[in-house]
């Protein structure tokens, strides 16, 4: 797979795979650090690398033209994993999404656009992209997919009411969501989240 770390269980090998999406400035290999604190160890954990760093270059609140093309290169990297993995034979509810910030946002946009009973989703501090949410983008049916959004309020980049408009989404898409709204947490991934997501997601 182009621009993907590769950890965990040999693909080979594993029955889940968690895709892993850094954020803005971070790299692939940073939120791979992140499966050391997660129920993940029989997982095969794949990370893709953004070309600079960034999925995209403006906010995810920005319209989406103007974060083209950026921003359709980023869902295509997506979708070549999964398309790569179901040659491989490992279906959707093998497959499960973790993601920080922008990247938390890369994978509820891919997941909702590609709606599937996947594993699970787990997404800290992100929300759907765009300046509006574009409902006609989203079709299909979760099927009880497992997910998890943690997210501050206030948080600087990531508006709580874009949170809350998109668990609506979801939950109406047959997703079994969970929303956990922080208080002044700083934009980062703590502890609490992280247990969340193991106990709400990666449960065994």
């Amino acid at each position: 797979m182009k621009n993907v770390i590769t950890a965990g269980t040999p693909l080979a090998e594993a029955k889940k795979v968690l895709i892993m999406i850094h954020g803005r400035g971070a790299a692939a290999q940073d939120i791979l650090s992140l499966s050391r604190h997660l129920d993940v160890e029989d997982f095969a954990l794949l990370a893709p690398q953004a070309d600079g760093n960034s999925w995209y270059p403006l906010s995810f609140l920005a319209p989406p033209q103007d974060n083209e093309p950026h921003y359709s290169a980023s869902l295509a990297a997506l979708s070549a994993i999964v398309t790569e993995l179901d040659a491989q034979g490992i279906t959707r509810q093998q497959i499960y999404f973790l993601g920080f910030s922008q990247g938390a946002c890369l994978a509820l946009e891919f997941t909702t656009r590609n709606a599937s009973k996947f594993g699970g989703v787990v997404a800290f501090t992100g929300g759907l992209i765009g300046d509006r949410i574009y409902t006609e983008n989203y079709s299909g049916s979760f099927e009880g997919t497992p997910m998890f959004i943690g997210t501050s309020n206030p948080d600087f980049h990531v508006p709580v009411q874009r949170v809350l408009d998109t668990e609506a989404v979801l939950k109406n898409m047959g997703a079994s969501v969970t929303v956990k709204v922080y208080d002044n947490m700083p934009h980062t991934i703590i502890q609490d989240e992280i247990d969340l997501a193991n106990q709400l997601v990666f449960k065994k």
